[in-house]
């Protein structure tokens, strides 16, 4: 009989957080999300400021928004942990919620922003440079950086449909400088 294995512990071990951070969102009527899982602009004195900085990254807006980026992340998530190391992956996780924290609170202050959609966007240009050769640029990361990031800048600039597309950048831009780093 074979055994169930957690076998990208990062990645499992965000995702279950995620999830319980959208269940007590339903049992707090969204109080909790608010207070410490979607970045908005607040005082610098407000200690919960820094806990959102982060914590951003944890809150979805509804089980749809949350099972749009739970599917990304576990699709690409393992294949990019197993690569890169489970620390340095929950390093750049780290990095990439502060990031894209600290670029909507800047870039963005009269909205909020929650999701893992930053992540889910770091996950993909980090897996587009597996294989990478000492001094090669992979073409995976040219297609994706064309594909990607080139719809990402048309949906900032043309739609306005609530999306943090300059997180999905944030992220993408994360991705490759920590994946070349």
């Amino acid at each position: 009989m074979r055994k169930l294995q957690y076998n990208s512990p990062v990645i499992l071990t965000y995702v279950l957080l995620c999830c319980g951070v959208l269940v007590l969102d339903g049992l707090t009527g969204g109080k909790s999300t608010s207070l410490c899982f979607c970045v908005y602009r607040s005082s610098l004195s407000d200690p919960l400021t820094y806990v959102r900085l982060f914590g951003h990254v944890l809150g979805h807006s509804g089980w749809q928004h949350f099972f749009n980026n739970v599917l990304y992340l576990l699709i690409v998530g393992p294949a990019v942990e197993e690569k890169y190391g489970s620390r340095n992956l929950l390093i750049a996780m780290i990095v990439t919620a502060f990031v894209s924290g600290a670029a909507h609170l800047v870039l963005a202050p009269g909205s909020a922003l929650l999701g893992a959609s930053g992540i889910v966007f770091m996950l993909i240009f980090l897996a587009s440079l597996s294989g990478m050769k000492k001094g090669c640029i992979p073409l995976t990361l040219i297609l994706v950086t064309v594909f990607y990031l080139g719809q990402e800048l048309y949906d900032a600039i043309f739609l306005h449909d609530g999306i943090s597309h300059l997180t999905h950048i944030i992220g993408g831009l994360c991705g490759t400088v920590l994946g070349f780093m």
